[in-house]
């Protein structure tokens, strides 16, 4: 849109956008701003470590190190009982599967708050860099978009509670890092991926049919043997780990749980002890992204591709939490630099604010006014990625589809 003429009566929209833009950069500012005072609060006091989930890690990890079942529900609650649980709290304990216990154990030989800080710290490394990987993979643009990554709430969230969500977000930037020039190292990456493994289906079936048409083995080797390791140091800790893991998810009472995303809420809706309705939106999923990929398997790039496929994959997974969003970063920051008006980078940042001042209406994590959020990102994704406005946003990455791939090829060979 054309600036007004001088003396000419602005339109309703320049009115409007003159009063949303800054009003949306105060308040995400303010909201980031208390986020990040509350984090370092939470990281440098170490209260409240027994209400985040990172006990729940803790508590594995010292079962794993004395030996014990670390998915024994009754060992789990009092251990986190005697660390300040209330009676009436339920216990938390570790739903990732045992190639996990890698991960965890070093956390049992510490104390709560010591182990707390080390994995808040851990966290925030991994979101730090994996923006910064994904910052030099967009071409190192001189505007600030990639903020957006360190800002996003879920992945503030994911801080805050304490999940593992940042790790699985670093696995998927090392694979779009190195899985053209490291492949071996992409596989070792997807280690990390492996750790929320129901948020990767649609993704993973394209992943397998991409390297079996490129001949990139040795990033199925690299996956194979990293969790190969992972599970046979887990056999070793404890020999009985996977039935002990089968038995823990069978009685969890997750099947109770609702939890706010697509799927759970479809079986909610339709018949809530029918787990196999929870799995129909991954497996239409996966026959859109079959179809998908082999339409563009000539030309695909995992960059630019892969960011709608993560967010369908997302979308559509058989449960996944506010926290676990945090693995949209890539496809959101592509989408970012796809935007062509403020107000498309607008309706990002209120998003994101919404979500971070939700808690203050006392909702915990279970809440359905998460609901909107991933079906949110995924048609947002697909506004900017198909609606060009007529005016640029200041800084924005613009080059043509020829001069990006060059771009992103030349930085993904350094």
């Amino acid at each position: 849109m054309l600036p007004s003429s001088p003396g000419s009566t602005p339109s309703w929209r320049e009115r409007v956008r003159s009063i949303v833009e800054p009003a949306a950069v105060i308040v995400y500012t303010l909201t980031f701003t208390t986020f990040v005072l509350a984090l370092c609060l939470l990281i440098l006091t170490g209260n409240n470590a027994h209400g985040r989930d990172v006990v729940s890690f803790w508590a594995a990890g010292r079962q794993v190190v004395h030996h014990a079942n670390p998915y024994d529900s009754g060992a789990i609650y009092q251990m986190e009982k005697s660390v300040g649980f209330s009676s009436n709290s339920e216990d938390f304990i570790m739903r990732n599967p045992p190639t996990a216990l890698c991960l965890v154990m070093p956390l049992g030989y510490l104390g709560l708050r010591a182990a707390n800080l080390l994995w808040s710290l851990l966290l925030l490394a991994a979101l730090a860099l994996s923006v910064y990987l994904l910052w030099r993979m967009l071409g190192r643009p001189d505007n600030k978009l990639h903020y957006l990554g360190y800002s996003f709430a879920p992945a503030l969230f994911c801080i805050l509670s304490g999940q593992t969500a940042l790790f699985a977000l670093l696995g998927l930037v090392l694979f779009l890092r190195y899985h053209r020039e490291r492949p071996f190292i992409a596989g070792l990456s997807l280690w990390l991926c492996a750790l929320k493994p129901h948020l990767f289906l649609p993704f993973a079936i394209v992943l397998l049919l991409w390297i079996v048409l490129h001949r990139s083995y040795r990033i199925l080797a690299g996956a194979l043997l990293a969790l190969g390791a992972s599970s046979l140091v887990a056999w070793h800790l404890d020999p009985a780990v996977w039935s002990q893991y089968a038995q823990m998810m069978h009685s969890s009472g997750i099947e109770r749980e609702f939890i706010p995303c697509l799927a759970v809420a479809l079986r909610f809706a339709l018949h809530s002890h029918r787990m196999v309705l929870q799995y129909i939106p991954a497996g239409v999923a996966c026959l859109w992204a079959i179809r998908t990929y082999w339409l563009r398997r000539s030309s695909w790039d995992w960059m630019q591709d892969g960011a709608l496929l993560m967010i369908v994959s997302i979308l559509t997974g058989p449960y996944s939490w506010i926290t676990d969003q945090a693995l949209l970063i890539p496809a959101l920051l592509v989408g970012a630099y796809r935007a062509t008006t403020r107000m498309q980078l607008g309706l990002l940042m209120l998003a994101s604010v919404v979500i971070e001042i939700t808690p203050l209406a006392g909702k915990g994590m279970h809440s359905a006014l998460y609901l909107w959020t991933t079906p949110f990102w995924f048609v947002w994704f697909l506004y900017v990625s198909n609606r060009r406005g007529a005016e640029s946003f200041p800084g924005s990455v613009e080059r043509d589809g020829a001069a990006q791939r060059e771009g992103l090829a030349q930085n993904c060979s350094e």
